[in-house]
């Protein structure tokens, strides 16, 4: 939890260590497929994992060298995704009219808000909306983790 709150109060910094902890992460898996590519033992693949292995390290390689520009294309792919997601979740809950259906329209109208809101500050938006959302994950994780330690302890 304390993660989460240093993260969205450093939301910038938070923002460029996982962009760059997630072209580590990249790096690596393109190495690792690159290398898987000539230990199939046979032709059949070998391209494809060669392929997969070149636009995962030269992925990685990019978002180890343009952080923030990787961040701000990373929050306009987040806004996106938000306002197609909220823009259905909405209109498919006023559609159906199912069991619980106000409470669907009104996440799928937050969805469609948060899209909208980071759409109309990008690029500013970029630099620090993922440090804020890894920061209100981490704090929503670390609250699950003292439940599940309170509820061990109980027993």
């Amino acid at each position: 939890m304390a993660l989460g709150i240093a993260a969205i109060f450093r939301s910038f910094a938070a923002t460029v260590a996982s962009m760059m902890f997630f072209g580590w992460m990249l790096l690596f898996a393109g190495i690792v497929e690159f290398i898987d590519a000539f230990m199939l033992g046979h032709w059949t693949g070998f391209f494809l994992h060669l392929l997969a292995s070149i636009l995962l390290i030269i992925t990685g390689i990019l978002l180890l060298v343009k952080p923030m520009v990787s961040a701000e294309f990373a929050t306009i792919v987040m806004s996106m995704l938000f306002l197609i997601g909220g823009s259905y979740q909405f209109i498919a809950s006023w559609w159906t009219h199912l069991s619980g259906w106000g409470w669907q329209a009104l996440s799928g109208a937050i969805s469609l808000l948060i899209g909208i809101l980071l759409l109309v500050q990008w690029p500013l938006s970029g630099l620090w909306a993922i440090g804020l959302y890894i920061g209100i994950d981490l704090i929503f994780a670390g609250c699950a983790w003292v439940a599940l330690a309170l509820n061990l302890r109980k027993m």
